[in-house]
């Protein structure tokens, strides 16, 4: 049986995510904060964590540093409220492998889970054009911050391409970085 660990300081989502990992077959043990998740990570091995950004104390990107630094290499999905293309960034960098944004549903749950097993994990891309499909798919799956990372990987590589800008306005406007959405659908609109 797979071990997950779920880090959230919110009681509401730490028991709705126990259920639907439960009923997924996972063995499930949570911390309430970052300095609790510390302390199970240095006892045990998990094959997943949830871990949520935000905590009082020790953040979970804070922790997310701190097992990458002791070795731990477990796969991380980041739970947030608060996306935003810093966090998306030194999280991916640090090897996140997906993000829920909260609020979130059972489905949404089943879904990164179901992507996770299929291999689809944020920084595996091989190409361009997976950079764009995965994209789309992130923006239809209101995983905004995931589609701005790959975006940005994709701008890097040709910034010259019209539905590159598109996307990442409708990534930024999901994100309710509306100044940002308003300014790439302007070089949209200049290279189209």
């Amino acid at each position: 049986m797979k071990k997950v660990l779920i880090v959230d300081d919110t009681k509401n989502i730490r028991e709705l995510l126990t259920k639907c990992l439960k009923i997924e077959g996972y063995d499930v043990k949570t911390a309430n904060d970052g300095n609790g998740a510390m302390e199970i990570f240095l006892q045990e091995a998990f094959d997943l964590a949830f871990l949520d950004i935000k905590m009082p104390h020790l953040s979970g990107t804070e922790v997310l540093k701190k097992i990458r630094e002791i070795g731990i290499k477990t796969p991380v999905i980041i739970i947030t409220a608060y996306a935003t293309v810093k966090n998306a960034f030194e999280c991916t960098h640090m090897g996140a492998v997906a993000y829920l944004q909260k609020p979130f549903t059972p489905e949404k749950i089943r879904n990164v889970l179901s992507d996770l097993n299929e291999g689809n994990t944020v920084g595996e891309e091989e190409s361009y054009s997976d950079f764009l499909t995965n994209a789309h798919k992130l923006i239809q799956d209101n995983l905004f911050s995931e589609a701005v990372y790959l975006l940005k990987k994709a701008l890097s590589e040709n910034p010259l391409d019209a539905e590159v800008y598109l996307l990442l306005s409708k990534a930024n406007k999901g994100l309710g970085f509306n100044i940002d959405a308003e300014k790439y659908f302007k070089i949209y609109e200049i290279i189209k």
